[in-house]
C-alpha cells in the first residue's frame, strides 16, 4: 500500500467572479490563470509529490510494461530508404537510423544509381552522409522537438528548427551538408515550420502574442540584408502556414480558419515577387492546392460540402476557372491530393475508414477512371505517402490496422502491383512470446446515440478473451476539429490485451471519421453530441458483454480530454477510472479570453460565447470545472505540461482542485495531477521518456481493475 504520509493539496481559493450575458459565476480557482504566480507552481509541485507517494506501489507494473516496450520493439532499425532527386541532378536515397540506448533517431543519404535498387543500409553503405544527427542536438536538454528538417531542393544545405522547452517556438539553422558547419543563424523564436525558394532562400513563419502563425518572412542564406516579411494575416481566426511545391517551383502560402481557406502562390525563382492569391477567401470555402507542370489541382468544398476535386491553370485567380475532375460523392470526403505526371493520387474516407483512390494519368495529362486500393481486413488505417518526384512511376502507402503493424508498401501505376517494402517488426516478449496477429481479433460495433444516430466503434482483443461481460476494457475518445481516429496498431497496447483487456474506440460526432457531416454534428451548438455519444458507446461495451460493469475504462486527450471530463460528468458511475492528458477541461473560461493562446482561432470551432449567448449557455452546460459536482467520480488521473500553449496548464489545475473539493469517495477513487515541469502539449520528449510515462499510465489504468501483475 502506498505511504500516506502527504496528505492531498488543498489549493487555495480566491474570491472571483465572472460575469457575462447578466451571468454571474464564482470560481475561487481564477487565480491559477496566471502561469508566473510561485503559488500555482508549488501547487503543481505538490501535487507531482502526492501523486508520486500515492502510485508509489506501480512502480513493479510499471516496469513490467516498460520492459515489455522495450523488447517488443526493434530499437537499433532503419526507416525504408526514400528516393529523391534534385534540382542540380543529383539523386539520393533518404533514410534515418534509430539506435538502441538512445532516444532520437540520425538522418542519412546516400548516392542513388537506379530508384529499382533500394539500397541495403543496416551496414552502412559506402559513401553514407550524415544529414542530422538529433542525438547530438538533444544533448543537455530537458526538452528536445524537431520542427523543420528540410533539405534544399539542390541537396547542399539543411534547415532545421528546434524547440527546447515544449512552448513550440523554434530556433532555426542552416548547415552544408558537404562539411557539417553551420552557415547561418539562428533565426529565433520561430514558427515550426519552413520552406525553401530555390537553393539560396528560406520562408517561415512568426507567431503573435496568441500564439497564432500569422505572418511570413523571407530570409537570404548568408546574406547581410534584413529579413523581409512577404506576407501577414491580420484576421484573427486565421493562421498562416508556409510550404513548397513538389517540383520547388513554387512557394505556397496559406491562410486558414477552420471553415475558410486561401492560397497564394511566390514563383521560386523569383522569392521577392508579391504572392498571388489562386482564389480571394470566401467565408465558408475551404481548398487546397497542389501545384503539378500542367496545372493547379484543387480540392474543395464549394458546391460539395465532402469535397470534391477540380483543376486550373498555373496563372488562375478565380474559382470561376476550376474545372471539375472529380465530383462529390456525399458518403466520401475527399483529404488530400498528390499529383503526378502517371497518376493522381486521392486520399479519402468513407463509411469511416479511410482510403485511397488512383487517377491514371496519359501522356496528354488527361485522367482515367479512379481506381480504389482494396485490403482485406474489416478495419484498417491507410496513408498515402508524398513521393518528392513528380516524375516517377510508382508511390508508397504505409497501412496498419488494430493487429497489423505498420508497414509501407509500393504501388506501380503502370501495372497496379503491390510490394511490401517494410513492416514494423514486433520482437518476442521473454513473459508472452511472439507476436501472432491471428491471436488477436478486431471488429466494428455501433451504437445509438441520444437521438437514434448510429455510433461506430472500432475494437480489439485477445481472441481467448471471453465476450461474457467479464473482461476489463478501455474506452479511447477523441471527437473535435474534424479529425479521425483511425484502427491504428500501438505497441504499448499489446501489454492491455495480453493482459485480458478489450479495447475499443469510439469514433463520435465532432471527428471526421465519417465526413464533414459527422464534423458538424458535434461542433458548436451540437458539441454536447460528441459527449453522449462516448457514453453511449460505453454503455454498449458493459451492455453486450465485452466490458464487464465496473471494470470500464476511459481516455482521451487534449479535446478528448474534454470529452473525458464531460463523460465522467454526464455518466460519473459508468467509469472505474479515467486518464485525461492535457484536457480542455475550463472551455467557456479560455474562450471568453480573447487573449489567451488560440483562442480567436477557435470560435469557428466552439462558437464564440462572448457574443452568442446561446454558444455561452452551451458551453456553460457542458463544460467539466463548470459541472463538478458532489457525486461519486471515477478515479482520475490527470496528465499535463506547464509549457502546454495549446491547454494551458490552468484548466488541469482548476479542474483538480474543483474535483477533490466535490467527490465523495476520494478514499477509493482517487484524484491525482502529474505535471511535466519542462514539457509542451506532447508531453515528454525522447522515446525512452516517453515509453516509461505510457507504461506509467498504463499501469494505473490497470491496477484501478485489479490488475497489478
Amino acid at each position: 500500500m502506498p505511504d500516506t504520509t502527504l496528505t492531498a493539496p488543498d489549493a487555495p481559493q480566491r474570491p472571483f467572479t465572472r460575469t457575462v450575458h447578466g451571468d454571474a459565476v464564482a470560481d475561487p480557482y481564477h487565480w491559477m490563470a496566471d502561469k508566473a504566480d510561485p503559488e500555482l507552481i508549488a501547487y503543481l509541485e505538490a501535487e507531482n509529490a502526492y501523486t508520486d507517494q500515492e502510485t508509489a506501489d506501480l512502480g513493479g507494473l510499471t516496469q513490467a510494461i516498460y520492459g515489455e516496450l522495450k523488447a517488443r520493439t526493434q530499437q537499433t532499425d532503419l526507416s525504408v530508404p526514400s528516393h529523391v532527386t534534385h534540382t542540380d541532378g543529383s539523386s539520393y536515397w533518404y533514410y534515418s537510423r534509430t539506435t538502441e540506448g538512445l532516444d532520437y533517431p540520425s538522418s542519412y543519404r546516400v548516392p542513388a544509381t537506379s530508384r529499382d535498387e533500394i539500397p541495403d543500409v543496416t551496414v552502412p553503405p559506402a559513401g553514407e552522409q550524415l544529414v542530422l544527427d538529433a542525438q547530438a542536438l538533444a544533448q543537455g536538454h530537458d526538452f528536445f522537438s524537431l520542427g523543420a528538417a528540410q533539405v534544399s531542393p539542390d541537396g547542399r544545405r539543411l534547415a532545421y528548427s528546434l524547440d527546447t522547452t515544449g512552448d513550440e517556438r523554434y530556433d532555426l539553422w542552416i548547415t552544408d551538408l558537404a562539411t557539417g558547419a553551420i552557415v547561418d543563424g539562428p533565426l529565433p523564436r520561430i514558427g515550426g515550420g519552413g520552406a525553401w525558394a530555390g537553393a539560396d532562400w528560406f520562408f517561415y513563419t512568426r507567431v503573435d502574442e496568441a500564439w497564432r502563425p500569422f505572418q511570413v518572412w523571407r530570409h537570404h542564406i548568408g546574406g547581410s540584408e534584413p529579413d523581409a516579411l512577404v506576407a501577414q494575416e491580420s484576421d484573427e481566426r486565421f493562421w498562416i502556414g508556409v510550404d513548397d511545391s513538389r517540383d520547388h517551383r513554387w512557394v505556397l502560402i496559406e491562410s486558414s480558419s477552420k471553415l475558410t481557406s486561401e492560397v497564394s502562390l511566390v514563383p521560386a525563382d523569383e522569392p521577392w515577387a508579391a504572392p498571388r492569391v489562386v482564389s480571394p477567401r470566401e467565408q465558408g470555402i475551404d481548398y487546397s492546392v497542389e501545384v503539378a507542370r500542367d496545372g493547379l489541382w484543387i480540392l474543395h468544398n464549394a458546391d460539395a460540402p465532402q469535397f470534391a476535386l477540380s483543376r486550373a491553370p498555373l496563372s488562375s485567380s478565380s474559382r470561376r476557372e476550376w474545372e471539375l475532375v472529380l465530383p462529390e460523392d456525399p458518403r466520401r470526403r475527399l483529404m488530400g491530393v498528390s499529383v503526378y505526371d502517371r497518376a493522381i493520387v486521392v486520399e479519402h474516407r468513407t463509411d469511416g475508414l479511410p482510403g485511397v483512390l488512383i487517377l491514371p494519368r496519359d501522356g496528354q495529362g488527361n485522367v482515367g477512371e479512379p481506381q480504389e486500393l482494396t485490403f482485406d481486413e474489416v478495419l484498417y488505417d491507410v496513408n498515402a505517402d508524398e513521393s518528392p518526384d513528380f516524375n516517377t512511376d510508382r508511390f508508397r502507402f504505409s497501412y496498419e490496422s488494430l493487429v497489423t503493424p505498420p508497414s509501407v508498401w509500393e504501388y506501380r501505376f503502370d501495372t497496379g502491383q503491390r510490394r511490401l517494402l517494410k513492416q514494423t517488426p514486433v520482437l518476442d516478449d521473454p513473459h508472452f512470446g511472439p507476436y501472432d496477429p491471428a491471436a488477436y481479433v478486431s471488429e466494428r460495433l455501433w451504437a445509438t446515440g441520444l437521438d437514434g444516430t448510429r455510433i461506430p466503434l472500432s475494437l480489439v482483443r485477445r481472441r481467448d478473451t471471453p465476450v461474457d461481460g467479464t473482461a476489463p476494457g478501455l474506452l479511447y475518445g477523441y471527437g473535435a476539429y474534424e479529425s479521425a481516429t483511425m484502427p491504428y496498431f500501438a505497441m504499448s497496447r499489446l501489454s492491455l490485451l495480453d493482459r485480458g483487456m478489450v479495447f475499443a474506440i469510439a469514433h463520435v460526432r465532432g471527428g471526421g471519421e465519417l465526413g464533414r457531416p459527422w464534423y458538424e454534428g458535434g461542433k458548436e451548438l451540437s458539441k454536447p453530441n460528441t459527449f453522449s455519444d462516448f457514453v453511449q458507446a460505453g454503455r454498449l461495451l458493459t451492455s453486450d458483454g465485452h466490458v464487464a460493469p465496473g471494470k470500464l475504462l476511459a481516455e482521451g486527450g487534449s479535446a478528448g480530454g474534454l470529452l473525458i471530463g464531460a463523460a465522467v460528468n454526464l455518466a460519473p458511475d459508468l467509469f472505474r477510472a479515467v486518464h485525461a492528458a492535457v484536457p480542455f477541461v475550463d472551455p467557456l473560461t479560455t474562450i471568453l479570453n480573447p487573449d489567451l493562446p488560440l483562442t480567436v482561432m477557435e470560435w469557428e470551432e466552439w462558437g464564440n460565447p462572448i457574443t452568442d449567448q446561446a454558444v455561452y449557455e452551451t458551453m456553460k452546460a457542458y463544460s467539466p470545472y463548470e459541472n463538478v459536482r458532489p457525486v461519486a467520480y471515477p478515479a482520475i488521473l490527470i496528465t499535463t505540461s506547464l509549457n502546454d500553449t495549446r491547454v494551458e496548464v490552468t484548466e488541469p489545475a482548476k479542474w483538480t482542485a474543483r474535483l477533490r473539493d466535490l467527490t465523495t469517495n476520494p478514499d477509493d477513487h482517487p484524484i491525482l495531477l502529474k505535471t511535466e515541469m519542462v514539457a509542451g502539449h506532447g508531453g515528454v520528449s525522447g522515446r525512452y521518456k516517453a515509453w516509461r510515462e505510457r507504461a506509467f499510465q498504463l499501469a494505473w489504468l490497470l491496477h484501478q481493475v485489479g490488475i497489478t501483475a
